[in-house]
């Protein structure tokens, strides 16, 4: 029957389409559809935050608007969605060819302006802060690099990707396709376009299956294979009743993980007011530090038995803490909570772009000034989370939020803006310095966007045998965070001190 309508509904005596392709194509249902997820991040832009990802780059030597443009001819456009634009519809949003792609659009130079006394790297730090806030054009691709040209012996750039495009480790991988020797594009086989009753079904399946079953899926890989194995064995009647047992059990131990952690996100209080915490202004100001050895990072990871990871992150702590104190607030005793994006999608598969993370709350202790007692409550802290289900979790309300109408989608998400204060992303770089279209890439930072009313964003990179750490504040709430970044390195230095007087050999 089915197969019956659908072919009264292709054909057609004049080449006019049937009334299936019709009402499909009202519906927005004959694109490229975004998925839900995706189309979440596309529609959470504000006032106050747009879900723009904003990287830098500082190259030595300089290179020219020309080098750039051919590169990003030669590799960036070989990702279509580059080419696409986003065009929301009445079941959500779908890609779309741009008929009117120029790159010029994307690619720009600008001429830094200082102030007297301004350092170049405190104006590139303007600019970027400047641009986080410029919405990128609807009408086309939500993309744009700006190169300056002349910029402390070589150039600079700022790069500007929309989040609905792809997240942060799809857009890493991306971006190390554009060095010099890096690998081509992949090539994707195109799908055949669907219309009518065909497009209708992938709308459906794209909507309320796939991204819950990759939920699932992942779960299951979380559970270490024991929740798969479970339902394989209680199929089998062949197997014995011990096993059929143990596997159950291990499905209800997962059941109650799950419980736990849906419970654990939904009661979550309200973060503890500070400055940092209120209504954003929608200006934002960008600032990062000089690289610290990563060699110097592992000495301390390893002589406190804490992973590099919990290292920083007890810095970032500290820093905040110290920053807090000297703004008159008392940070002694006082948490604060951060959201940090956790990947879920395999290494191998980045390139295939889109948004496939989920987000757990760390709470971060900036009211523990001894450094290694506070390295210790990080790691607790990060050893509690291991196992827990709730990036899953958040990727599906993430899924269901695309499924809203946006004030219904505003109002779910606005409950992450209450409840924490940062969003924080941690993310391992290539050991060594790349080189991009013939200049070494000295340094590199991003900012993932903060959503709702959060307005800080903190960002650890490693890259080149070093660290860099970076803040993005909105600046009602933090006007300087130069003052967070200072911070920084004298809290590592005290760390780093403290580490090398304790007795090693005789555990910690």
């Amino acid at each position: 029957m089915v197969q019956r309508i659908r072919k009264n509904a292709r054909s057609s005596d004049d080449g006019n389409r049937s009334p299936l392709q019709a009402v499909a194509g009202a519906l927005g249902l004959e694109g490229e559809r975004m998925s839900k997820v995706d189309t979440a991040w596309l529609r959470m832009d504000s006032a106050t935050n747009l879900m723009v990802i904003v990287g830098v780059w500082i190259l030595r030597p300089g290179i020219t608007r020309e080098a750039l443009a051919q590169r990003v001819q030669e590799r960036l456009l070989g990702y279509r969605r580059f080419r696409q634009c986003a065009r929301q519809d009445a079941t959500g949003a779908h890609w779309s060819d741009d008929p009117d792609f120029a790159l010029d659009r994307h690619v720009v130079t600008h001429r830094l302006p200082r102030r007297r006394g301004q350092s170049p790297r405190a104006a590139l730090q303007a600019r970027a802060g400047a641009l986080a806030m410029v919405p990128l054009d609807p009408a086309h691709p939500l993309w744009q690099f700006e190169l300056v040209e002349d910029y402390e012996g070589g150039s600079a750039l700022i790069a500007r990707i929309h989040h609905c495009i792809a997240d942060g480790i799809a857009l890493i991988s991306v971006m190390m396709s554009l060095v010099d020797g890096g690998n081509e594009p992949p090539q994707r086989t195109a799908r055949a376009k669907r219309q009518g009753l065909d497009a209708a079904e992938t709308w459906v399946a794209d909507t309320l299956i796939r991204p819950f079953g990759d939920i699932a899926a992942r779960a299951l890989d979380a559970a270490g294979g024991g929740a798969a194995r479970s339902l394989s064995m209680l199929a089998s009647p062949q197997q014995g009743l011990g096993d059929s047992l143990g596997q159950a059990m291990e499905v209800a131990r997962m059941g109650g993980q799950l419980a736990s952690d849906l419970a654990a996100l939904a009661l979550m209080p309200d973060d503890a007011p500070t400055s940092l915490k209120g209504a954003p202004r929608g200006e934002k100001r960008v600032a990062w530090c000089e690289p610290i050895p990563l060699a110097d990072v592992k000495a301390i990871g390893k002589g406190l038995n804490c992973s590099v990871n919990d290292v920083l992150l007890s810095c970032v702590a500290g820093a905040i803490g110290t920053y807090l104190s000297r703004r008159g607030e008392d940070p002694a005793g006082l948490e604060i909570r951060a959201m940090v994006p956790v990947n879920l999608r395999p290494l191998e598969e980045a390139w295939k772009l889109g948004n496939r993370f989920g987000l757990i709350p760390l709470v971060l202790p900036v009211g523990i000034a001894n450094p290694i007692e506070r390295v210790y409550a990080v790691r607790a802290r990060m050893n509690a989370l291991k196992g827990s289900l709730q990036p899953l979790l958040t990727f599906g309300l993430l899924s269901v939020a695309g499924l809203l109408i946006k004030p219904a989608q505003d109002a779910m998400l606005g409950l992450f803006g209450r409840k924490t204060t940062a969003v924080m992303t941690n993310v391992p770089g290539p050991a060594e310095k790349m080189r991009f279209c013939g200049a070494t890439l000295e340094q590199t930072m991003f900012w993932v966007p903060q959503t709702g009313t959060v307005g800080l964003g903190v960002s650890i990179l490693s890259y080149g045998g070093g660290v860099q750490f970076g803040v993005i504040a909105d600046s009602a709430l933090c006007p300087d965070p130069q003052q967070i970044i200072d911070a920084f390195e004298p809290e590592f230095s005290r760390l780093l001190a403290v580490t090398l007087m304790l007795p090693w050999g005789e555990g910690v």
